[in-house]
Order: C-alpha cells, then structure tokens, then sequence
C-alpha cells in the first residue's frame, strides 16, 4: 500500500515538472524546398497564363 502511494505520488511530479517546461525552439521548416517549388512553379502558371491571355488578345485583335 506504502509503496503505490509513493509511486503515484512519483509519478504526478513527474507529471508536473514535465508539465511547467517550456517549450523547445521551433522546429526548422521541414518542407522547406518543397514549399519554395511549390511557389515557384505557381509563378511559372501564372506567366504561362498571362501568356496565353496576350496571344488570345493579339488573336482576336488581327480577326478584326
């Protein structure tokens, strides 16, 4: 009975000084390189669609 008492009571202060730590620094960003490609190739699409939308213009502008 002594001896469940005193690792209960062990345990919940472990659990508190576990508790009142603070936290570690942030982690470096894991996906780093492949959010950058991600962006980058959002930039390329948006030059291809701008592009596209040009040529379209010139398009219609010689039909006339």
């Amino acid at each position: 009975m002594m001896r469940s008492a005193v690792i209960g009571l062990s345990l919940a202060a472990a659990a508190l000084a576990l508790a009142g730590c603070k936290p570690s620094a942030p982690s470096p960003q894991i996906f780093k390189a492949q959010t950058d490609a991600l962006e980058k190739a959002k930039g390329v699409e948006k030059q291809l669609q701008d592009a596209q939308d040009r040529n379209r213009a010139a398009e219609a502008e010689q039909e006339k």
